[in-house]
């Protein structure tokens, strides 16, 4: 399998992390992609129509995208504790804080989206609206904090683990464990994981 890759992206990473913790890692092939917003990847847009990474190339041809199918498919490949759970309450609760940890990742890469613009173009209630839902969701997990510690790892886990440290590794000023300790030493612990040590973003 054929993983179109950058060292930059949290969904890369999440699709590593997740592939690391399901044993799978050594099974992926790393092509190294760039993708920027406004200079489409023609070679890319060849394999997956979004022209996004990541992407998963199959060894049949087929081409699977994006972060969370990739996950689930990689989930479908191992005889561990399913990081998707099958059913029941822990299945909703897994989906739930990945969509809290995913929706995190997407208003802190918007935001430096909208940074990376000149700054005659930027718009500050735009920005000033992405710190208020980022300082929210921080919020949000650090009252999640304690389940998170005591529950198997999930795809929640996962996602929640790198939404955090994209923001530490694109908004070091931002000081989202300000009077969020709880979140902050959870996501501390998880980030000794060999799944996240093995996977740090390198900006190159």
């Amino acid at each position: 399998m054929k993983l179109f890759w950058s060292s930059r992206s949290p969904f890369v990473r999440k699709v590593m992390v997740f592939a690391h913790e399901c044993g799978l890692a050594g099974r992926l092939e790393c092509k190294r992609t760039l993708v920027a917003m406004n200079k489409p990847n023609t070679d890319l847009l060849k394999i997956n129509p979004t022209g996004k990474i990541p992407t998963l190339l199959l060894d049949d041809g087929s081409a699977l995208y994006d972060s969370t199918v990739i996950c689930e498919y990689l989930d479908s490949l191992h005889d561990r504790a399913k990081l998707f759970p099958p059913s029941g309450q822990a299945r909703w609760t897994a989906l739930r804080r990945h969509a809290l940890g995913n929706n995190l990742l997407d208003n802190l890469m918007l935001w430096r989206n909208e940074l990376l613009r000149p700054q005659t173009q930027q718009s500050p209630e735009t920005m000033a609206a992405f710190e208020t839902k980022v300082r929210n969701a921080v919020a949000a997990l650090d009252q999640e904090a304690e389940a998170l510690g005591t529950d198997p790892v999930s795809i929640g886990h996962v996602a929640i683990a790198c939404a955090l440290s994209y923001a530490d590794f694109r908004f070091s000023s931002l000081g989202w464990r300000i009077g969020n300790g709880r979140i902050t030493r959870w996501f501390d612990a998880f980030a000794q994981r060999p799944s996240m040590i093995n996977t740090a973003h390198v900006d190159q």
